[in-house]
């Protein structure tokens, strides 16, 4: 089943009689909180040896041996897979078995066509739910909310600015509101000022604000995103993996330029699900920087350092962040050197 927003909150307090749960979307954080809530609705807390399994992407082929497992202690076990790329064939021969647990997949940056969401929203026992970065009204009672329950109130000039500096990542979100409302302390009120002087820099950034800063070259909100990013939990492989899909959808839209003879915004409007619209700018303008073979080398590196970050005792976060950041710099060379022909021409 595909749940509405409205219904959500409510299932992450009782998924009842659900046996896998699809979290997608491109808010790593909102993804991760969810998950999380899932486990502490299901199994009671986090850290549960007899009820709590955690399973690597490349572990898939034990899925339902351990959603058949019955805990020592009684009651529901939980299966949390991170960083699901796609797992369609297991969680359809999971939802054909009587498996009692519930598995969560986390699928960040899972394409819309996906099988695993197609299976998903289609079971009546499953279901598929969307994690979007906040923004408006949403944003705006997710600010009040936490603050709230810090007992602590907001100016109305403070929570404009706020929201136009958060939501990008639900994660980083939450831990700039604490910070401030452990700067007002109980009973306080935010001002203007102390939105400010709280809430740092890093507090809009995402992953997905890395990944489009690569591909223009700015190289300094790249690093920071991604220092922001890893922080916050992202793991090296889901990073590269994201970096992947996100050259991918570059790769598409420039054949679409190059086979089709089509403008930069044509070739972006093709792609599906379409870009958010905040990102349109920075997308175009990537497509006008990389050619089709420029793009393709840029993801055999990826794909070599994803292949390196899963060989044991490699500095795997090293690694991934130099990937993403020798595509900065190289997107930074070729800005240069256009702008310099231009200025020759």
């Amino acid at each position: 089943m595909k749940l509405a927003a409205a219904q959500v909150d409510a299932f992450l307090r009782d998924p009842g009689a659900c046996r896998a749960v699809l979290l997608y979307g491109d808010d790593v954080g909102m993804i991760r909180e969810r998950a999380m809530a899932l486990v502490r609705a299901v199994a009671g807390n986090l850290d549960d040896p007899f009820r709590v399994a955690e399973l690597a992407r490349e572990d898939l082929g034990r899925l339902i041996d351990e959603a058949s497992a019955l805990p020592m202690t009684g009651g529901r076990r939980v299966i949390r897979v991170r960083d699901t790329s796609d797992a369609a064939a297991q969680v359809k021969a999971l939802l054909k078995s009587r498996a009692p647990a519930l598995v969560i997949l986390e699928g960040p940056g899972l394409p819309a066509r996906s099988r695993l969401r197609t299976e998903l929203e289609a079971a009546q026992d499953g279901a598929a739910i969307g994690c979007y970065p906040e923004e408006g009204r949403a944003l705006e009672a997710t600010i009040r909310e936490t603050l709230k329950s810090f007992y602590v109130g907001i100016d109305p000039d403070a929570l404009s600015w706020l929201t136009g500096h958060l939501g990008a990542d639900r994660a980083a979100t939450r831990a700039e509101l604490e910070k401030l409302a452990l700067y007002a302390g109980s009973g306080g009120r935010v001002d203007l000022d102390a939105a400010m002087a709280c809430v740092g820099d890093l507090a809009g950034l995402s992953l997905d604000d890395a990944l489009f800063a690569a591909v223009v070259g700015d190289v300094t909100t790249t690093d920071r995103a991604l220092e922001m990013a890893i922080a916050e939990g992202a793991a090296p492989v889901q990073v590269l993996r994201a970096g992947i899909n996100h050259l991918q959808r570059l790769q598409r839209a420039r054949m679409a330029m190059d086979e089709g003879g089509v403008t930069a915004s044509e070739a972006a409007r093709t792609l599906r699900p379409p870009i958010f619209y905040r990102r349109v700018a920075p997308f175009n303008r990537a497509l006008t920087q990389w050619s089709a073979a420029s793009l393709a080398a840029a993801l055999r590196g990826l794909v070599e350092a994803e292949k390196g970050c899963k060989r044991t005792g490699w500095p795997d976060e090293v690694m991934c962040r130099n990937a993403i950041l020798v595509i900065a710099r190289r997107a930074a060379a070729s800005g240069r050197g256009n702008r310099l022909a231009g200025s020759i021409r």
